[in-house]
């Protein structure tokens, strides 16, 4: 089947390439400048990253596999100060790549790795997870975490091309591909309602990598990010909407710390932000059930319980606030996203107690 292709706008234009066995896509991604290609890649993944490296020795390239630690490990200062001292090694110039290839903290890392290395070499991302592929690689944002909070430290610097090969999605544990779905079914709530309607017509399928509907829930998800992000790059406006369910999300992540699957926690999330426009009178009940519906019917959380006075002061310190006012995407309706600027602390806490179990 001939690959898909997406194509996110801007300054810096490039495709995504979705697919089965769609390797031989990435030289050309890597371009004919380059020598030397650094391939970042989760040291859990040894058997993905070496066809990767194959792909690239075979096309010419000098090839420099570079393990980091698995999942949200990778995203630490030590890490990054140790791939810097790699490029050192390697004699990265400013025509060499980066290509980072594993889930979404892996790709945040590359990602951000390219950005700061001689103030900014090309980076190719090669996600193997269902969320690595609709979110954490497209898009330009690129991080890592500090004690403080998740992703406070990154930079925008859009990848040279993104390769997402389908065939890695079987070997994901079920719970990971189900945390992906949370992001998926995101884009269906903020723009895309026909995602919502392939989900609830076979939540079984969506909850397989083998579903009928796979590729094309993969597609339409990255479709309405790259969409947003060709018009938005560093989230002045719009781009704002693709953090929908993102702020009580963090916060249940930095509480959890970060042993709580990313998917999971942007599902609360967004069954908060639900309850949260419900209450300020802006979302019809019967929404925010379709909330809670969707996401139960593949496996996702709907609810949570916790300190809400530690989730709220860590609200506080979230990326999207202005000064100490805090700022949630909500909906008017589905497809229809908008803010709710400073809201009151007791509508804040009222909607917590809902999504409380």
């Amino acid at each position: 089947m001939t690959p898909g292709r997406v194509h996110v706008g801007g300054a810096d234009p490039y495709d995504v390439v979705i697919g089965t066995g769609v390797l031989g896509e990435l030289p050309a991604m890597v371009g004919d400048r380059a020598r030397t290609v650094a391939v970042v890649h989760a040291e859990g993944l040894p058997e993905i990253a070496r066809p990767v490296a194959g792909a690239l020795e075979q096309a010419g390239y000098a090839v420099h596999a570079l393990p980091v630690p698995d999942g949200e490990a990778a995203k630490e200062v030590g890490v990054l100060a140790g791939l810097w001292s790699s490029f050192a090694r390697l004699g990265m110039t400013r025509t060499d790549v980066v290509v980072g290839v594993g889930g979404g903290a892996t790709t945040d890392l590359a990602g951000f790795a390219a950005a700061s290395w001689l103030r900014g070499v090309r980076a190719v991302l090669v996600p193997t997870t269902l969320l690595g592929m609709v979110d954490a690689a497209v898009g330009g944002k690129t991080g890592i975490n500090i004690p403080e909070g998740k992703n406070l430290v990154g930079a925008f610097h859009p990848p040279a091309g993104v390769l997402c090969d389908l065939a890695t999605l079987v070997t994901m544990p079920h719970e990971d591909y189900i945390s992906g779905l949370a992001e998926i079914i995101k884009a269906g709530f903020i723009a895309d309602p026909a995602i919502l309607a392939l989900v609830e017509d076979d939540p079984k399928g969506a909850a397989s990598p083998d579903g009928p509907h796979t590729r094309e829930l993969v597609e339409r998800a990255i479709k309405v990010k790259a969409d947003v992000v060709s018009a938005d790059l560093r989230e002045s406006g719009l781009r704002e909407i693709l953090n929908y369910g993102h702020t009580l999300a963090h916060a249940i992540e930095k509480a959890e710390e970060y042993r709580f699957r990313h998917g999971h926690a942007v599902a609360i999330g967004m069954v908060y932000a639900a309850e949260l426009a419900r209450l300020a009178g802006r979302l019809p009940a019967g929404d925010v059930r379709r909330h809670r519906d969707v996401l139960a019917s593949v496996g996702l959380p709907v609810s949570y319980a916790a300190d809400w006075p530690g989730l709220r002061a860590t609200m506080t310190i979230d990326k999207k606030s202005r000064g100490r006012t805090l700022r949630f995407v909500v909906l008017d309706g589905i497809g229809r996203p908008g803010r709710l600027e400073g809201p009151d602390e007791e509508l804040l806490a009222a909607a917590y107690r809902e999504i409380t179990p």
